[in-house]
Parts: C-alpha cells; structure tokens; sequence
C-alpha cells in the first residue's frame, strides 16, 4: 500500500472527511483491520483565508507547495490537496514534487465524463466559481459546459461556505438556499452538479437534487485509495 499525502486544514472540517473515507474504504476494500497509510500536514486555514482575501496567492502558492516537499521527503507516495480553491496554485505543488499530485478537477472530470454527462452546474467559493483555474480545466481537458449561478448567488453561497460551513454550522435555511440554486442550474441544462467546494456536502445530500451530485470530497479521496492500491 502507497502511503498519502494530505495537506489539509481548508478547512479542517473537510479534512475529517477525507481522512474517515481514505480509511473507510481501505477497510471495505482490504477487510480486517486494514486502514490507510496518511501523512497530513494540517495547515491554520485563519492565515491562508486572510492571504487569499488579499490576493496573495504566490505567498501561498510558496508555502503549500513547501508543505507537498515536506509530505515527500517524509514517505508521501502521492499529494492531495484537501481544498478545491486552492488548486488555483496547484501548478506550484505539481512543480515541487515528484510523486504524483491528484487534481480535484481531474478526479471530478473523470468522474462526470464517465456518467455520461457533457453539462454541470458547479458550486464553490466565488474564487472556484469565477476564475479559470477549474472551469477551464474541465472545459479544456474532459469537454465540460460549466454553467454557475447569478452573481448574487454566488455570494450567497461563497458567505454560507466561509461564515458557516467552515465553522462547522450547518442551517436549514442555507440548505434551501442551496438547493434553489441548484433547481435553477438544472433548469439551465446542468445535467449534474459539482459540490466545488469540499465542506458543500455537510450541507447538501443526493435527496437534494432531482439530477446526480457530484461530492469532489469522496471523489478526490476515492481517488486516492484507488492510486495508494494500484
């Protein structure tokens, strides 16, 4: 069994899941008592949201990618990143290490071209909804339409994830904010919705929507279970 490499924290409540499905389904898969071989470098998620608020990104494009050596140089045979927005500086992690990095992007890509699909909806943080770094890659590497929501949804949501969700709070009203969002994308033609954001699935569950979710925090963990035992 190869050995992950999580760098976690953004948040941690998200991390949790990660580490509890990498082990639940080493279980499932090799029975007995067996469970994942991790390494995690958890990081303090108050000072990277305060750079990313600043626009800092190369500051913290410098320091995870020094976390993803730190996690090589003790035993990591893989990196994930336990976040879909800071993939936007997942070229700096990918340029400092060896081993391989598994994109979030890349493992909700797969997954969403292998059901069939050709448009999605995508909720995240503004940064995940807004900017290139994930929208284009879907387009350009799997051939993925992206549709996201209105601009005041957008915040309505980006708010839910930061002041909330983050903060392990959890309210029924986000959660019909949501799932509105979410009728409105299929109404559009979303023919499946991309839980961009990994701590989204505290709030929303498959009875949520009439069309297929896409939880990028089981996929990008499977995904790793399936590399550590390949």
């Amino acid at each position: 069994m190869k050995t992950i490499g999580l760098i976690g924290g953004m948040s941690w409540e998200s991390t949790v899941e990660y580490y509890r499905i990498i082990n639940q389904e080493v279980s499932r898969r090799l029975g007995g008592l067996h469970s994942g071989k991790i390494l995690m470098y958890s990081v303090d998620f108050g000072e990277v949201e305060s750079l990313m608020r600043d626009g800092r990104w190369d500051e913290i494009g410098g320091h995870v990618a020094g976390i993803a050596r730190t996690l090589e140089t003790g035993g990591a045979d893989l990196v994930l990143l336990c976040t879909n927005t800071v993939h936007k500086i997942a070229d700096r992690i990918e340029s400092a290490i060896r081993v391989p990095f598994i994109h979030i992007a890349d493992a909700a890509g797969e997954e969403i071209v292998g059901n069939g699909m050709s448009t999605v909806g995508l909720l995240g943080t503004r940064y995940t909804m807004e900017e290139d770094f994930y929208k284009k890659r879907l387009a350009e590497k799997f051939g993925l339409s992206v549709l996201i929501p209105p601009d005041e949804k957008r915040g309505v949501i980006n708010d839910v994830i930061f002041n909330e969700l983050c903060k392990g709070v959890v309210k029924p009203t986000s959660k019909n904010e949501f799932k509105a969002v979410i009728d409105e994308l299929i109404v559009r033609g979303a023919q499946g919705i991309i839980l961009g954001c990994t701590e989204i699935p505290m709030l929303i569950g498959d009875e949520d929507s009439s069309v297929p979710l896409f939880d990028t925090t089981k996929i990008h963990a499977l995904r790793a279970v399936d590399y550590a035992l390949s």
